[in-house]
């Protein structure tokens, strides 16, 4: 069989990432996931799923449900994308990555049918995840889609529940340029007869949810109406996490309860996890109290999420984060307008396919930007960046690489400074 360093290299190198190349790995059709699934045996019907889709928290929402299960004794398959350093942590079995034989074993018996068919690198991927989940004989698994939903490669899985989490503007390209037209590719994942959730109430995408939810016999739900926090991100005081109250239907049933993901956008996704759970219980998945509260509480040790309002530092307050999309953008602005620092020092790459001139205009203008390049194809060249920052009032030099940002920004921070790193899951990658 094998190595491990040459599967990995043939992973990268023969499928099309999307990542990379951007549109010429998009497929529009679920052809390649369903061939592979036939040749598999359908290993994605072996056992139960929670199937997540939406624009931005969809990963947190699987993380915190997947520690939750684990901590409940489900044994749990988590699949997540993209990872951030290592290809194994999209594929999870109780918070362990995948091992490397098993994915070495995986190319070298499905290498033929892999030259035969040309997946992308997305539905090989989840091709893996899916007959290692059934190898493992998992209870139950939580799947990320990749994008969209309606023709990602994850909407084969039959879920338990689906979730969306929220809808922004994103990928617009693929999905439609208006939230309506990317709501109904959300909506796709909606099964007849399984529950459905929605983080986040919007009236420009409640009626097409709550219409095909209607059309599918489908029994549907809004987090936001449910659940709502209290007394969450005191941050200042809290910068490692947060002790929360949850109400349920403005009932405070849940106290002192602990997270430790210091996003203040977590709230949506909280909301989100509480109301999944109780549909979960209502599904015959049994979560108590303690599953919960462990879950929540353990989610970083129990599922290594990692860059999401990642606090490298204190001193310098050194802070990372993956949002690249205008609505990630301005919740994490937002949130560092309420910290207390010196000077702002921003590192900052993007991917190409971005409203660019959108996404700079959220930025703070109080803040010396360091523009530098993600190592990937589609990543924006940290000139074209700068011009365009510069012309709106933005400040800052141009670095060839994300690394060479970094350290720069290190090397000037005082102690009393804030350093963030965000604009892409790959900038921070790099840094990670």
């Amino acid at each position: 069989m094998a190595t491990y360093s040459w599967t990995l290299n043939y992973l990268f190198n023969h499928f099309p990432m999307f990542h990379s190349i951007g549109a010429d790995a998009y497929k529009n059709n679920l052809d390649n996931t369903i061939s592979l699934s036939n040749i598999m045996e359908k290993p994605e019907l072996q056992f139960p799923s929670v199937h997540i889709a939406g624009t931005n928290g969809k990963g947190s929402v699987a993380n915190m449900l997947a520690s939750i299960l684990q901590e409940s004794g489900y044994k749990t398959g988590l699949f997540t994308s993209p990872h951030l350093k290592d290809f194994r942590e999209r594929i999870r079995v109780n918070g362990e990555m995948i091992p490397k034989k098993e994915v070495s074993s995986f190319v070298a018996t499905y290498k033929k049918v892999f030259e035969a068919i040309h997946p992308s690198f997305f539905e090989m991927t989840f091709a893996l995840a899916m007959q290692y989940f059934a190898s493992q004989k998992v209870d139950i698994a939580v799947v990320e889609a990749g994008m969209g939903g309606r023709l990602d490669s994850t909407n084969i899985v039959r879920p338990v529940l689906s979730i969306i989490t929220n809808i922004s503007l994103d990928h617009t390209q693929f999905l439609g340029k208006t939230l309506s037209e990317i709501a109904i590719e959300k909506a796709g994942i909606i099964k007849k007869g399984v529950p459905v959730l929605i983080g986040k109430s919007q009236t420009k995408t409640d009626a097409i949810f709550k219409d095909t939810a209607k059309k599918l016999d489908s029994k549907i739900q809004f987090a936001d109406t449910i659940y709502n926090i209290e007394n969450l991100w005191s941050w200042s005081e809290r910068p490692f996490g947060s002790v929360f109250t949850m109400n349920r239907y403005a009932i405070a049933k849940f106290k002192n309860m602990y997270c430790p993901l210091s996003g203040a956008y977590q709230r949506e996704n909280l909301q989100t996890t509480f109301a999944a759970v109780d549909i979960l219980n209502e599904q015959g998945i049994t979560i108590n109290t303690a599953g919960l509260t462990n879950g929540i509480a353990n989610v970083l040790k129990n599922t290594g999420f990692k860059g999401r309002w990642q606090v490298r530092s204190r001193r310098p307050l050194i802070i990372f984060d993956t949002a690249h999309n205008e609505a990630g953008i301005k919740q994490v602005v937002s949130q560092i307008t309420k910290l207390k620092f010196s000077k702002l020092h921003f590192v900052f790459g993007m991917l190409d396919d971005k409203d660019i001139g959108k996404i700079l205009c959220l930025l703070p203008k109080k803040a010396t930007y360091y523009f530098c390049t993600p190592n990937l194809p589609r990543g924006l060249h940290q000139n074209i960046l700068a011009e365009q920052a510069h012309a709106i009032g933005l400040c800052g030099e141009t670095y060839t690489s994300v690394k060479l940002a970094y350290n720069h920004a290190q090397k000037e921070a005082a102690k009393d400074d804030l350093i963030f790193v965000s604009g892409s899951s790959f900038v921070v990658a790099e840094v990670i």
